[in-house]
């Protein structure tokens, strides 16, 4: 019964309680929802490049594709945070952007289970055109550690509040890999030094989108 409880109200009541407060806000610029609809991570990545770029530049930076959300993917991840052992491909949690969910989702473990990780999602803002390389938008974020929402109750990854820091490391990582061209900002959700994420966490960023134009030398 206690169980049941808390599912009902971490999993129905909590999110139809944000849903109802945010009925009439309007829909945030560059930033996520979760699928409950609650405001998520802002956007403060681009990168310019075909899919089989992308595919390329994180593989050889050291990133690997998060696995879809299954049963198994699931059980897989929590066992990693319990039994402290790795989870190179876990799962991420799904976050909506202009009516879509994520495209993509890279990640790089820290430590020995995936209780910590880099982790970017990504979503194809424009597609391959003749004059025009496709861009993806992508929200990236340090996973700090596991425990439940502040805002719903559920089970969930806390993220670092310094959302820069890892926009920043990532196009580190994938200019040391020899993957980025060039670099120009663009608008991203603006500044802010208390922001809050869909789990509740806090944040604060420049509000800016920095877009690396994938390519090698060669």
């Amino acid at each position: 019964m206690v169980v049941l409880a808390y599912v009902a109200i971490a999993y129905v009541a909590a999110p139809g309680f944000w849903l109802f407060r945010d009925d009439h806000a309007p829909p945030p610029l560059m930033r996520t929802t979760t699928t409950d609809g609650i405001p998520g991570d802002p956007l403060n990545i681009g990168l310019a490049g075909s899919h089989q770029d992308l595919i390329q530049a994180f593989t050889a930076a050291g990133w690997r594709p998060a696995d879809a959300i299954t049963l198994k993917t699931s059980i897989e991840i929590g066992l990693s945070v319990i039994l402290d052992r790795p989870d190179p491909d876990a799962p991420v949690s799904t976050l909506i952007y202009e009516g879509r969910r994520q495209d993509f989702a890279f990640e790089k473990p820290v430590g020995s289970s995936a209780d910590e990780r880099h982790h970017v999602r990504l979503w194809l803002k424009q597609p391959d055109q003749d004059d025009q390389q496709p861009l993806w938008l992508g929200s990236a974020s340090f996973d700090r550690g596991v425990g439940v929402s502040h805002d719903t109750g559920q089970i969930t990854h806390h993220i670092g509040p310094d959302i820069d820091a890892e926009r920043d490391f990532l196009m580190r990582d994938l200019t040391s890999a020899g993957w980025i061209r060039s670099t120009y900002d663009i608008p991203g959700s603006g500044a802010t030094d208390d922001g809050r994420n869909g789990g509740g966490d806090r944040y604060f960023t420049d509000g800016k989108a920095i877009v690396g134009v994938l390519g090698t030398a060669g």
